[in-house]
């Protein structure tokens, strides 16, 4: 059976305040719970020996989840602060819509680049330009609307961070209904090598500076599940790694959220719940005009909701901004749902053989400046032959 009352989130969690109304007093008070427990560099790895996973008490049997499908347009670094605070206040009015016809939202969630957007042409300094400070400005107005809708809200970004100066993080951020900052999800690694020539994404991953990143925030926050009144949540921008996902249901998820940007493939998102027997929201971005140098249609559309029998719940009509909404069962999820069943013994000898096509830290000592120089750089890295 899940326990309750053992759920640990990020060590960085800042979860503080008082929410507004009953619910959101259980709702915070569940956080308070998990946060008060929240995991130190060297605790090692949270993996339940029988079969359970850790958890908070649920806020409420069912819940309400939805994916919004909104566009992409990058800032213009000419007229950055008006041009970013439009697309906050995009935002802002999006979750006013997802909260105005037909009910309340548990959970809305949103893709990678809703405030800073995304240009192939930023180098790295354009990048840092754009990207957010997280707690910061966009965060507390978000913040806001999660407190006055009593929501979590989860959307990525470019992000910078003091703790890692000069890196372009990718992060995927949790606002929990009191207004704070719950938690904050690296990416877990980039792809590298299949971009074609010239070109490779230079942002900072797990994967990129992993022992730091492990030193700094403690093992088992490399694959991140929180755990929040309405149920355990991990979050990812990878695109077909089965295998990270399958570790996110070993270590408890219940609620996988998956964003893309530019195109997905559905059966990856429809195995990640019929292989681990969880909820998987994605989200992906809107047709996007006025975002040059890319067509407006560019990789739109799709976002959708499956259930952890694999079949789709929900899916977007069209490639239009629209929410994409499913009911949860959650309370009754939680008493019959285990972790994934694999039969480890068989299969560890390789997963320890394997050998890695990138080494790990590579971008400890070095940071690209652009897609050309990330190019450059890893390119004699890989440990494969070609």
């Amino acid at each position: 059976m899940a326990s309750d009352n053992r759920g640990r989130v990020s060590r960085r969690g800042l979860l503080a305040g008082s929410a507004a109304g009953a619910a959101g007093f259980m709702l915070y008070e569940g956080a308070q719970a998990a946060s008060a427990n929240a995991a130190k560099p060297g605790d090692g790895v949270t993996v339940a020996a029988d079969g359970g996973y850790e958890t908070v008490p649920l806020a409420k049997d069912t819940i309400r989840v939805m994916a919004v499908q909104s566009r992409v347009r990058a800032v213009d670094l000419g007229n950055l602060r008006r041009t970013r605070r439009e697309n906050l206040r995009h935002m802002l009015g999006l979750i006013d819509a997802a909260n105005n016809w037909g009910g309340r939202r548990d959970l809305l969630f949103f893709h990678e680049f809703p405030i800073t957007g995304y240009s192939n042409r930023w180098g790295r300094q354009d990048a840092l330009r754009a990207a957010i400070e997280i707690p910061g400005e966009e965060t507390q107005a978000i913040g806001a609307k999660a407190k006055e809708y009593g929501c979590y809200i989860v959307f990525g970004s470019y992000a910078k961070d003091p703790d890692w100066p000069d890196h372009v993080l990718s992060i995927t951020t949790m606002v929990g209904p009191d207004g704070s900052v719950i938690d904050k999800h690296w990416k877990a690694r980039n792809i590298k090598g299949v971009f074609g020539p010239g070109f490779e994404l230079f942002t900072t991953t797990i994967y990129d500076v992993f022992d730091r990143y492990v030193e700094m925030y403690g093992e088992d926050h490399v694959i991140p599940v929180t755990k929040t009144p309405i149920g355990n949540i991990a979050t990812s921008s990878v695109q077909r790694e089965p295998e990270l996902f399958r570790a996110f249901a070993m270590k408890g998820a219940e609620i996988i959220l998956r964003t893309a940007t530019g195109g997905f493939t559905p059966i990856d998102i429809q195995a990640t719940s019929l292989y681990n027997n969880v909820y998987t929201v994605l989200a992906n971005n809107a047709y996007s005009p006025d975002n040059p140098p890319f067509f407006a249609d560019a990789g739109g559309g799709g976002s959708s909701i499956y259930g952890p029998d694999g079949k789709l719940i929900a899916e977007a009509q069209s490639e239009h901004e629209q929410g994409v909404t499913a009911t949860i069962p959650i309370a009754a999820f939680r008493k019959r749902h285990r972790q994934p069943i694999v039969h480890m013994d068989l299969y560890r000898p390789v997963f320890e053989a394997y050998q890695n096509r990138y080494p790990t830290n590579l971008m400890s000592d070095y940071l690209p400046t652009d897609t050309s120089d990330a190019y450059r750089f890893f390119n004699d890295k890989a440990v494969w032959e070609k």
